[in-house]
């Protein structure tokens, strides 16, 4: 039975019957790339659709608000940031005209080496949930709706189309629907997105856009959700079953399967057009809560049945002043600036500055002090209003006659930057820039031209060309040895000079643009003086959705110093300044949509620049420039360790407010940061024939690391891992104490029963602080395995130097409560549980016990 009611609205029924079954077909596919398809004759208008996770593109590109990575955000544990965030998306998404951001990611960061573990929020349930919530209520209260994803298990990037992800009920419903459903109930997405991989729950094993249980009868109709169920792009495998799987929509459109197959399915029999009717009533609503629908002679709607996320009125050309005014560049630096997390502070080195007068000497170092990791690579990219920059937002904040050395001193990146076409002539014609010529498949010559610029991408290439041949010849007029290379995918050559460094024979297709390839391909590089001949021929690629392309990432490394000169040149710098910043990280060549990685090593050669750095210069600042977890093995070599992470436009003026001490750090892990690849439980996410098996079930991150350091009544196990910092960990730049903890438990007539703990907290410190209070769960003994301990509610604080507060800090009551596969339904074990409260996982500093007996806290609901 339906936990909620879905209003059918009879205006939308009355629709419904105009319609014919063409145009029912049209309107359950995409029209395009990113948009709906219109029936002007009954008012309906496109829905514009677009990523993302860290900003509005919008389908017509241009520059947008690049946010910080989504797991800075979870860093911030700040649910006021998140809902302000929510409020700026859809103030972006008004800006671009986009109706639906295909955000946020809420899959949980099973594995570090997740290639897409930046775009979600944390390895925590709860956690993602909360920030979720906020940002989408935001969001929709504002007329934009909000499309999460992926439903469900789609928390690895390998084989990520084809595999099957097999998890029991119990860790299914407690770990990773438990953001989804917590969305449904709070705030009511108005569109959710199905993910390409499938799943096998019970043995029950399907596509998930074909899983009618996970899809119908569990998200629809037990949750009672409302809204639009969209496929990923290119995820539509089929016609028929993903119909009766539940799926709403396919995009992209119109082609596909159901652009290709649906109406003869319908008009076959083999689908019936009235299994049509759910789907485009969803649609409807979608429409109508964008204001795309303008229905004759009604009144405008109110709120919907779900709450959150009102049924607005057609749009005006006037909505962005219902919007707050917020100013995207102070929200993202605030948001940049708070999510630092400080893993180690051992001799106050943050702030830089203290009596705010006294210059500094100050030797910025490292790949990321020269070129921060703005944003992941992926579906998720936006090109950016404007970046900012360490070493230009320093040398602005520091005292007057402080001095800012900024050297690379280490390589990160293995391509070489990209070529520049100005150094390029057309060995055919002569002219400036590259010939480009299209074949055929028999070879035969279809076009050929010069092209004066070039992106690294070929875009709407004829249909009937098979093969781009590419040829340019390179002035190369700095002496010593350049370097010279193509990046691409499927068939090609590669001949630099009359040599042939690379080839390919295997073709591609539109599962090129789930590749790693698609964002960012491994170049193959040969060594050139003077002029060098670049002679390539490339397949086009036809891809269902995304038109007929080629890759060419053309890339070009100028003649330079050594990496041993580099980084001796960084050495002098360090040991002649008052202060080493260090900022190291990974690429878009490591974190990136569309592939895992093989470990959590740091790339090229940073970790010695970071030994020989501290060597030369006690007084050093690394910042780690990273999204996930990556190794460092000199932690406790280095006396102050910050994390970053992919910080978006404001990279530099977030770090400058940090380290100057306008902003502090307060953020906190929202995962777990190991010590050594080997003691990750989940290491890989790799398919083994097929699956991905969730064999860890409910301990998932910091719970798997709190299951081995716990070897029973007695204590820690003696050879347990124990991580380089633990979940929630973060140290700010002050000291607290926590004074008392006090629970109180209430009681609701028409919600379920709810905890609060009442936490007093001190800072000790001589700056005023932000504190995260964390309350942890541990269960009774006996009966079904739990966790050893969980998240059950966390709260933040802004406290004055020396002074107190009482926080509260709700637990809501399903963090007590486990799923009984036998039973379908909610309960909550008798038993005494111990809420414990701290500054981390592993830092808890006061106790609670609640007593439960039978009949206590029941199942129904999600509070």
């Amino acid at each position: 039975m339906s936990s909620q009611t879905i209003t059918t609205e009879p205006e939308l029924l009355r629709l419904l019957d105009e319609l014919t079954a063409e145009e029912k077909v049209s309107l359950v596919v995409g029209a395009s790339m990113w948009a709906t398809t219109a029936v002007p004759r009954l008012g309906l208008e496109p829905v514009v659709m677009s990523d993302g996770p860290v900003g509005v593109r919008g389908p017509a590109g241009g520059t947008s608000a690049m946010f910080p990575a989504p797991s800075a955000l979870a860093a911030t544990w700040d649910l006021d940031l998140a809902r302000r965030s929510g409020v700026l998306f859809a103030a972006e998404a008004r800006r671009h005209g986009v109706d639906v951001v295909l955000a946020p990611q809420v899959n949980l960061q099973r594995t570090p080496v997740g290639g897409r573990h930046f775009e979600c929020y944390s390895e925590d349930p709860h956690l993602t949930a909360e920030i979720a919530v906020a940002l989408v209520g935001a969001a929709q209260g504002h007329g934009v709706g909000m499309c999460v994803k992926h439903y469900v298990a789609n928390d690895s990037e390998t084989e990520r189309t084809r595999y099957i992800a097999r998890l029991d009920e119990r860790t299914l419903r407690e770990t990773y629907l438990a953001p989804f459903e917590r969305l449904v109930h709070e705030v009511n997405p108005w569109s959710v997105m199905g993910a390409y991989n499938g799943a096998d729950i019970g043995g029950v094993s399907a596509p998930l856009l074909e899983h009618r249980p996970l899809v119908v009868d569990l998200l629809k109709e037990e949750w009672g959700y409302d809204g639009l169920f969209v496929s990923d792009w290119v995820a539509t495998q089929s016609v028929a079953p993903a119909v009766r799987g539940g799926l709403d929509l396919q995009m992209p459109g119109p082609d596909g399967p159901w652009g290709d197959g649906l109406l003869d399915a319908v008009r076959s029999g083999e689908v019936a057009e009235s299994e049509l009717d759910d789907k485009v009533l969803r649609l409807l609503r979608l429409a109508r809560r964008t204001g795309h629908l303008t229905l004759p002679d009604t009144a405008a709607p109110g709120p919907d049945a779900n709450g959150a996320g009102a049924n607005i009125a057609p749009r005006t050309g006037q909505e962005s002043a219902t919007i707050p005014p917020t100013t995207s560049g102070g929200l993202l630096r605030e948001l940049a600036a708070r999510s630092v997390v400080v893993l180690k502070d051992d001799v106050g080195l943050v702030p830089l500055v203290h009596d705010g007068t006294r210059p500094l000497r100050v030797a910025l170092l490292g790949p990321a002090a020269v070129e921060p990791f703005f944003q992941g690579g992926g579906s998720s990219f936006v090109n950016p209003d404007r970046l900012t920059y360490p070493a230009d937002e320093l040398r602005a904040a520091l005292p007057q006659g402080s001095e800012v050395t900024l050297l690379a001193g280490a390589r990160a990146l293995h391509n070489p930057p990209e070529l520049d076409v100005d150094r390029c002539t057309d060995p055919v014609t002569g002219e400036p820039g590259l010939h480009v010529t299209l074949l055929a498949a028999d070879g035969s010559t279809l076009e050929e031209y010069t092209a004066h610029e070039w992106t690294g991408w070929l875009h709407d290439v004829r249909p009937d060309a098979d093969a781009v041949r590419l040829r340019a010849e390179v002035r190369l007029d700095e002496p010593g040895a350049h370097e010279l290379g193509v990046g691409t995918v499927g068939v090609h050559r590669v001949g630099i000079d009359g040599a042939e460094i690379a080839a390919g024979s295997t073709r591609v297709d539109e599962g090129i643009v789930l590749s790693s390839g698609h964002n960012h391909p491994i170049a193959a590089l040969a060594t050139a003086h003077g002029t060098a001949v670049v002679d390539v021929t490339l397949q086009v690629v036809h891809a269902v959705g995304y038109g007929h392309f080629v890759r060419a990432a053309l890339v070009h490394r100028l003649p330079g110093p050594s990496a041993e000169e580099e980084l001796a040149r960084a050495v002098e710098a360090a040991a002649a300044a008052d202060v080493a910043v260090v900022l190291i990280g990974t690429t878009a060549e490591v974190e990136s949509e569309g592939y895992d990685r093989p470990d959590l090593n740091l790339p090229g050669n940073q970790d010695e620049l970071v030994r020989r750095v501290v060597a030369a210069n006690p007084r050093t600042v690394v910042v780690v420039n990273a999204g996930a977890p990556v190794l460092l093995p000199w932690l406790h070599d280095v006396p102050t360790v910050l994390w970053g992470w992919l910080p978006g436009q404001e990279a530099g003026t977030a770090l400058a407010d940090v380290l100057t001490g306008a902003t502090e750090p307060s953020g906190r892990l929202p995962w777990t940061l190991p010590a050594r690849f080997e003691d990750v439980p989940v290491p890989h996410a790799r398919p083994v024939d097929g699956v991905v098996d969730y064999a860890e079930g409910t301990d998932v991150g910091y719970r798997a690391w709190e299951r081995r350091l716990a070897a029973g009544p007695a204590g820690a196990a003696p050879d347990a891992p124990v991580p380089a910092a633990p979940f929630g960990h973060g140290l700010g730049w002050t000291s607290w104490e926590y004074e008392d903890a006090v629970l109180a438990r209430g009681e609701a007539h028409d919600a379920p029963a709810t905890l609060t703990v009442y936490v007093t907290v001190r800072n000790t410190g001589p700056r005023a602080g932000r504190e995260v209070i964390q309350v942890y769960l541990e269960a009774p003994g006996g009966g079904l395995s739990r966790p050893v301990r969980w998240l059950g509610g966390f709260a933040v604080a802004d406290v004055p130097a020396m002074g107190s507060a009482t926080v509260r800090v709700p637990v809501p009551a399903r963090a007590l409560q486990v799923w009984d596969p036998q039973a379908k339904g909610w309960t909550t074990p008798p038993g005494t549980y111990r809420l414990r409260t701290g500054r981390s996982v592993a830092d808890l500093r006061l106790s609670n016990e609640l007593t439960v007996r039978p009949g206590d806290f029941p199942g129904a609901g999600t509070k």
